[in-house]
């Protein structure tokens, strides 16, 4: 991929997602299912294509009828606390918070942090003594992130513009990674693999959900079942994720589907660990 490639998808999901923040703060999309009727296919699409076709071109990994994406994840209990606008602007496929079993104390970083549910989530978790750190590219997002942060009273929590490929954060400085749903938006995946390493404190760990190919899908096939913007043809399978991980240094990587969200991709969980030396 070339870097005008790189740099035209990049403004891809960047405006999108800018799309998506405007619409939640506006009060124009529905806020239970996060529909947008829009012939470009996306993390919050309304339409979704037939089950094993590669008629997709409307289709998307957040297609909220079949509540597998976005708020739909949270539950009631979960979410009882947070602004409404944090819930409704919630794109992701899991719940990372819940993925990397947070404690009292530990410092925790969301890649693509949006509107700033898992953030505020990771906050409550962590607890007064802890901290929660949100990173984000688009502008809209962070406002309603800065926004539902002060709604939230949470004072342990800083949103910070940049992409996660270059993370502004300095080594080893925290100890907890996750994102939701954002890694297969990247077109360079092996530095957001290798920035996640860097950021993470010896014996750190990653609690990550994305979309994930299983490894019988090439790349051209992925492609057909959705865009890159719709977090499907940008997926990396299996095989490349768990070894993108060892890569960049972690150990004990693992990868668990979890729910179909097209023929042969899912929503999966992957952890792995930062050795302590």
């Amino acid at each position: 991929m070339s870097e005008n490639e790189n740099t035209e998808l990049r403004e891809q999901v960047r405006a999108r997602y800018a799309q998506a923040a405007t619409a939640v703060t506006t009060g124009t999309r529905n806020a239970d299912l996060l529909v947008e009727e829009t012939s470009v296919s996306s993390c919050c699409s309304s339409t979704s294509a037939t089950e094993g076709s590669n008629e997709a071109a409307d289709d998307s990994c957040c297609a909220p009828t079949k509540r597998s994406f976005g708020a739909g994840l949270y539950d009631e209990a979960t979410a009882a606390g947070l602004p409404l606008e944090a819930v409704e602007a919630s794109l992701g496929c899991g719940n990372p918070t819940a993925v990397a079993e947070l404690h009292e104390g530990e410092r925790v970083l969301d890649l693509g942090s949006g509107g700033g549910i898992d953030v505020l989530l990771s906050a409550c978790r962590v607890g007064p003594t802890g901290f929660a750190y949100g990173v984000d590219m688009t502008d809209e997002m962070l406002a309603l992130a800065e926004k539902n942060k002060i709604e939230a009273g949470a004072e342990n929590v800083e949103f910070l513009k940049g992409t996660i490929e270059d993370i502004p954060l300095s080594d080893g400085s925290v100890d907890v990674v996750i994102s939701n749903c954002v890694i297969n938006l990247s077109t360079d995946k092996p530095a957001v693999l290798a920035e996640m390493f860097r950021v993470l404190a010896p014996g750190g760990r990653i609690g990550v959900s994305d979309v994930v190919a299983e490894d019988r899908l090439t790349p051209e096939e992925r492609a057909d079942r959705g865009s890159y913007v719709g977090c499907i043809a940008g997926a990396l399978s299996k095989t490349e994720y768990l070894d993108g991980l060892a890569k960049a240094g972690f150990t004990g990587a693992s990868v668990e589907f979890t729910h179909e969200a097209a023929d042969g991709m899912h929503a999966a969980i992957i952890r792995a660990t930062k050795p302590t030396n």
